[in-house]
């Protein structure tokens, strides 16, 4: 019996007419007995040599089509499961080679020096030789990375590097390492010094440790640029972050009065409003780097240290905020959004990482009072199982 994909599953499988589930499967393949025995419109031959072994990525074999459609229907399955739908646009989709930040795994084993994503469901190290979705200022690094660690990383240890581009040029952190001793103490600078990195931070198992840093490193958000805490969380790209900052400010359009922007981070969306806005987040040291950029800019952020999910801002706190800005972690506002559902909030601009917990949310908000006016798919993870969005919400 021949069965054709009709469509890609949550985690990245084809699923047939039939419901046969079939791995790195695109739409419109034909499948027989569970294998792929003609490809259809939605497949393209993966560009990268690690594909499918490499975890950084599960649907390089999708058409870009394929992959804006796959970021809609994600969106609008959760939303589905709830009972209700909206406008759903088209999917942005940032381009390859696009990625600023990346937490990579290294390893030595004998004269192999190994540096990469892990294989899906694996703790196994896919060495890059190349990547399709790494920042190239990220990529060129691997290189001489690979000599470093000769010096600091330990025989069949795992270690850790993380790195984010920044306006100075990359944050590199380096975990799982070795730095006693003069060997490590003379490379580290010189390695830093010569790869013109922003800074160098080692993390032996008590935080990281910057070992240099000529100058502090920044990100600027807006036209701002912002103190950037080692590890602190960034769009992973540039463009993505673009449109989400877009989404948010036609969210808000035409609403009046100040704004309040829950789980606020660095401020990638407080820095773009244009109006008086409290900016509410539980990091410690991103709501003290916002702080420090706002005054330092004239801007009218109020940046408050609060745990949103200990302390929501309740329906009274509410009164006479204009517009809220949501940008909350993969497990969602649940406990915020039940206190926006009991407010007069006239508009909600929701970013959103997981389309599970943002329909849980959702639900809440239309429950509520509010209408889901429209979602729009962000795709910055370029060929993952990983999807964004922004939406707004109004009474």
């Amino acid at each position: 019996m021949t069965e054709t994909i009709v469509e890609i599953a949550g985690r990245g499988d084809g699923v047939t007419d039939a419901g046969t589930y079939v791995p790195f499967a695109a739409p419109g393949d034909r499948v027989e007995h569970g294998e792929i025995v003609a490809r259809g419109p939605g497949y393209q031959e993966p560009p990268c040599r690690h594909f499918p072994q490499c975890g950084g990525c599960q649907l390089q074999h999708l058409t870009d089509d394929a992959y804006r459609d796959y970021c809609r229907d994600r969106i609008a399955g959760a939303l589905a499961q709830k009972g209700f739908e909206t406008d759903m646009r088209d999917a942005h989709l940032s381009p390859p080679r696009a990625r600023r930040r990346v937490d990579l795994k290294a390893l030595r084993i004998g004269k192999k020096r190994l540096i990469g994503f892990t294989r899906e469901k694996s703790h196994q190290i896919v060495d890059m030789a190349e990547c399709h979705v790494m920042a190239p200022e990220l990529f060129s690094l691997l290189g001489p990375l690979r000599d470093l660690l000769d010096t600091l990383l330990p025989q069949r240890r795992t270690g850790r590097v993380q790195m984010t581009l920044t306006d100075q040029g990359v944050d590199m952190l380096l975990g799982g390492v070795e730095t006693d001793g003069l060997d490590a103490a003379e490379a580290l600078p010189v390695f830093a010094e010569t790869h013109r990195l922003a800074r160098l931070s080692i993390d032996d198992g008590y935080g990281a440790e910057a070992r240099y840093e000529p100058q502090p490193v920044t990100i600027t958000l807006g036209d701002v640029a912002v103190p950037f805490p080692q590890g602190s969380f960034l769009q992973a790209t540039k463009d993505g972050e673009q449109a989400l900052v877009a989404g948010v400010l036609e969210a808000l359009e035409g609403s009046e009065g100040r704004a309040l922007d829950l789980f606020a981070g660095l401020g990638t969306f407080a820095l773009a409003l244009d109006r008086p806005t409290i900016a509410a987040e539980a990091g410690r040291e991103a709501i003290l780097a916002l702080m420090q950029a706002a005054r330092r800019a004239g801007r009218p952020v109020e940046a408050v240290h609060r745990d949103l999910y200990r302390r929501p801002y309740d329906a009274k706190e509410l009164t006479d905020v204009g517009a809220v800005v949501l940008d909350p972690p993969r497990s969602g506002a649940e406990a915020q959004c039940r206190q926006l559902a009991a407010s007069a909030v006239p508009v909600i601009a929701y970013v959103s990482c997981n389309p599970g917990t943002f329909a849980r949310d959702a639900a809440i908000l239309v429950e509520g009072g509010y209408r889901l006016d429209w979602v729009r798919p962000v795709g910055q993870f370029r060929w993952s199982t990983h999807v964004e969005l922004v939406s707004r919400f109004s009474r």
